[in-house]
């Protein structure tokens, strides 16, 4: 049985998240949530916790799951909308700054 979690607009960009969920990909649950804890990138692994802990509660939730032989079998992560704001530079012209935002869905299977 597979159970789904979804993140959408979370403002790190896609790059960076695709770093970490590279390697929590596969992983056992238990594993996974414990890279994440001691991962120099805390605020991506932050997000990425959160979003595991909530496809785990939506597995407990259905009840057929047993939660302890769950692994992390796809988490994709793709660019979501970005953020344009403009700086002010010489002779009253602008420079734009791009501000990238990342949707991340994840997908927890038995073994």
């Amino acid at each position: 049985m597979e159970v789904n979690a979804i993140v959408r607009s979370v403002r790190i960009t896609p790059r960076k998240m695709g770093l970490l969920a590279d390697e929590v990909r596969g992983k056992n649950i238990n594993e996974a949530l414990t890279y994440l804890q001691f991962s120099p990138r805390k605020r991506t692994a932050y997000v990425l916790s959160n979003l595991l802990k909530s496809a785990v509660a939506n597995a407990d939730q259905k009840g057929t799951v047993d939660v302890d032989t769950l692994f992390v079998k796809t988490i994709l992560v793709g660019q979501g909308t970005t953020l344009k704001r403009f700086r002010p530079r010489a002779k009253g012209s602008a420079f734009r700054i791009n501000k990238k935002t990342s949707h991340v869905s994840v997908t927890l299977s038995e073994r």
